[in-house]
């Protein structure tokens, strides 16, 4: 994927936190996201689109055709959007 990340960006395990995210492919309900020494997005590149910012600005969610990646931790949830938007990728990627 055409991005480049600052690995632990929001500092040590000790740092980690959670926070209702907007992700602009999942609808209007926020998602429920857990960072765990998290990294952020510092720059995206041509063809990689941003699904979700942190009320500051900062990137923590992006996809680019068939590949996805996050900041976060969707498995750590019961909220099985995220996991559903990208079986569905995955899906019409194989047509």
């Amino acid at each position: 994927m055409n991005i480049k990340v600052n690995r632990n960006a929001f500092g040590r395990q000790l740092d980690s936190f959670e926070v209702e995210l907007p992700v602009s492919k999942l609808g209007d309900e926020p998602f429920h996201a857990v960072f765990i020494r998290a990294p952020v997005v510092t720059e995206t590149g041509k063809g990689v689109e941003t699904l979700a910012t942190l009320e500051d600005g900062q990137v923590v969610a992006v996809q680019s055709g068939h590949l996805l990646a996050t900041a976060f931790h969707p498995e750590l949830t019961d909220d099985n959007r995220l996991h559903e938007y990208f079986v569905n990728m995955a899906k019409k990627k194989s047509k």
